[in-house]
């Protein structure tokens, strides 16, 4: 993928980050006149505040009081803050990083060892940042947002942090010989900001420069070229967006011998144009089409298009990962490899690069296989890396691409605790080098993949995990998890919370691959996008039907979950297909979808649901716009809103109007928001073990 898609992702979590906070008020004229909850949107408002805070002590006094719910709130805590857990590392220079939270530490502590003791069971770790203490020292509730270092001494770092789990935060300049904050170094405040190395003393950045400097979609419209020791005004432009651009972006790739500078304009969340950015400050495209993702490796540009492309004679599947010489394609040639071609079944999960190979990762009915390529001329030479275990998921990695055929391999399932190896490419198997524990007892459970066909014909898969014993009488308690957007996939993996809070009560799991996804690629994204959005509902609700069917479960016993763009899946499963559910569980979620590009970050989701503003695309987005479509008089099940003050993504107006809506028309509507945390939805793991805890005991309460 592109750098910007890469920036845009881990802004993303589950979908775009926005405006800052300060900025998730409606503007002037926006306004709905017959909305009667527009004064929820104030985010931070005295009036808006009391009502959360009065919705709040009225859900914790009904749900998290109980003997039952501390006990489930601590259990959960253990499990995230365990000291058993994988420390997953990053490796800089001589030394493997680590982010690490536990009891001891609720914020964090950036920290760091060596090879030889991360191998070893009970590592010794040299911390580098004490989150908790700068956060005391400073009186601000930092939460990490990651470290770029510049190569190749990776000496010096651009930290990111954020008050209280925002998306916006600020950035600051970090000596890791030293271990402190550099004086005078480059410092950013508070915003929605791109940064990314150029050299020792310049950095691109993209952030809030004053007025008319973000786009409509409120990320940086100019990218720029900053000195060290200059004003920041005084940083030189090297692109201009234009206001209804998504976002602008700069930065350098520095890999030995191959040092370039790119910039990339977001057009749309699903198109957008690379440069190569010359020494004498010209721009020469990379021509490919705009809804195709590219990467740069050494002399290797690699292509994957959205849709299928036609060149040099040739057609290339949407879906597929294409490879050719860079500096051959920026000439003009277009000698180009086919790596991957999708199937009907087949897509591409993702790939990583070693010094002499690259890591395909291929999805085939949601569950992976990895393959290794060696470029050479004509067809690579290709080989398997060993799988994971049956409905698994695996991934592998390059731990340093520019020195290294190193990489890691991560095995999870349902039912099995994450394992991490390590190995060398063609120097034999990975070894097992770390294993998380187990917080469940698995043994007791089976794992089983369906598939069913939704109203349409079109087949989907699901991934159920219920006791052996199971007695298909309908009585079961169950709970369906979805997503359906931004091409993301719903895999397996391990989760002690869901094996604490729902397995062991004797519930059943079950994930619903539904289109919208990226499980099938390109493909079963697009087909629900904007006009077609209503065919991932179509799906989950053909999956409930299916449980039903096969007396896993009942409508009485089924509840329904999801998060962010799941949370809209969540609102549109409470309205439209209310009878097949005994509650639901919206978080963080997307829910007026007529003033949607008016909150937070709504304006850059228009390439998945649509603009609301123009007529003839609203006449099919109100079919899918929960709080528009929640009607007095029907029969919908109980309904908990989750959400957080601090969310500057989808923000928490959604969720609070959806939840004053239904209250008002009688209905069972229970709403909790976490004054921080941001889109995540906690900011820590106490608050991410409360709120899981608070989710499955009122969910334990209505479907039992």
């Amino acid at each position: 993928m592109t750098h910007t898609t890469r920036w845009l992702t881990l802004a993303l979590g589950l979908t775009l980050a926005g405006m800052t906070h300060a900025q998730t008020s409606a503007p002037a004229g926006a306004h709905a006149p017959d909305d009667a909850y527009l004064w929820l949107e104030d985010i931070d408002g005295t009036r808006a505040m009391d009502w959360v805070k009065q919705q709040d002590a009225a859900t914790v006094a009904d749900y998290a009081q109980s003997s039952e719910f501390k006990r489930l709130d601590a259990r959960l805590l253990e499990v995230l803050d365990s000291n058993e857990r994988i420390p997953f590392v990053q490796k800089l220079g001589d030394h493997y990083y680590n982010f690490w939270r536990d009891k001891a530490h609720p914020k964090g502590l950036w920290r760091r060892t060596t090879l030889a003791e991360y191998r070893k069971a009970e590592p010794a770790w040299e911390t580098v940042l004490d989150l908790d203490a700068l956060a005391a020292a400073e009186h601000e509730n930092w939460v990490w947002h990651g470290a770029q270092c510049l190569k190749p001494d990776y000496r010096r770092c651009l930290l990111s942090l954020s008050r209280g789990g925002a998306d916006a935060e600020v950035v600051r300049e970090f000596d890791l010989h030293d271990k402190a904050f550099v004086e005078g170094g480059f410092k950013l405040p508070e915003a929605k900001t791109q940064v990314a190395w150029a050299d020792q003393d310049h950095i691109f950045v993209g952030t809030d420069f004053g007025p008319g400097s973000m786009t409509e979609s409120s990320y940086p419209r100019i990218a720029k070229l900053w000195a060290r020791g200059t004003p920041l005004a005084e940083a030189k432009t090297i692109y201009e967006g234009k206001p209804e651009d998504l976002a602008v972006s700069a930065y350098r790739d520095l890999t030995p011998g191959y040092e370039r500078s790119f910039v990339q304009r977001a057009l749309a969340f699903y198109d957008s144009e690379s440069y190569l950015l010359g020494k004498d400050g010209k721009l020469v495209r990379i021509d490919v089409p705009t809804d195709a993702e590219t990467s740069v490796e050494r002399e290797w540009l690699l292509i994957e298009p959205r849709s299928d492309w036609t060149v040099g004679g040739h057609t290339y599947k949407a879906g597929s990962l294409l490879a050719t010489n860079f500096d051959d394609f920026m000439a003009g040639k277009r000698d180009i490899t086919v790596l991957f071609e999708p199937t009907d079944t087949t897509a591409l999960d993702g790939y990583s690069w070693t010094r002499h190979h690259l890591i395909l990762n291929v999805m085939d009915d949601v569950v992976n296989r990895l393959e290794v390529l060696t470029p050479q001329p004509g067809a690579w030479k290709r080989q398997p890396l060993r799988g994971a275990p049956a409905l698994s998921s695996i991934d592998a990695a390059g731990i340093d691409e520019d020195a290294s055929d190193d990489y890691f391999l991560t095995v999870t399932g349902f039912l099995q605790p994450t394992t991490l190896y390590y190995g060398t490419l063609g120097q034999g198997d990975a070894e097992a080098i770390k294993h998380s524990p187990e917080f469940f007892d698995g043994s007791r459970y089976q794992v089983s993949q369906h598939f069913v066909h939704s109203k349409d014909g079109t087949r989907v898969p699901y991934f159920e995990i219920a006791p052996k014993d199971i007695r298909l009488d309908g009585s079961n308690p169950t709970l369906q998890y979805g997503y359906g957007g931004f091409e993301i996939s719903l895999q397996p993996s391990y989760s002690g919370s869901i094996g604490r809070a729902w397995l062991e009560h004797g519930g059943v799991y079950v994930i619903a691959n539904i289109r919208g996804g990226g499980e099938y690629g390109p493909r079963w994204h697009k087909a629900a996008l904007k006009a077609n959005r209503l065919r991932a509902y179509e799906d989950f609700a053909a999956v409930s039907d299916d449980l039903i069917k096969r007396k896993v479960t009942s409508p009485a016993h089924l509840a329904a979950m999801g998060g962010s763009n799941g949370g809209l899946l969540m609102g549109n499963m409470l309205t439209l297909y209310p009878q097949l559910y005994g509650a639901i569980v919206s978080q963080v979620a997307l829910l007026d979808m007529k003033r949607y590009t008016h909150l937070s970050a709504g304006a850059s989701w228009m390439a998945e649901y649509g603009d609301p503003d123009k007529p003839a695309e609203w006449a099919w987005i109100k079919t899918f716009s929960p709080y528009q479509n929640a009607q007095p008089g029907k029969h919908y099940p109980p309904v908990l809103f989750t959400t957080s003050t601090r969310d500057d993504r989808v923000g928490p107006a959604h969720a609070r109007k959806m939840a004053a809506k239904m209250q008002a028309m009688g209905y069972d509507a229970d709403f909790y928001e976490n004054i921080e945390g941001g889109h995540g939805g906690a900011a820590d793991n106490k608050q991410s073990a409360f709120m899981h805890a608070l989710e499955y005991t009122w969910l334990w309460q209505h479907v039992k």
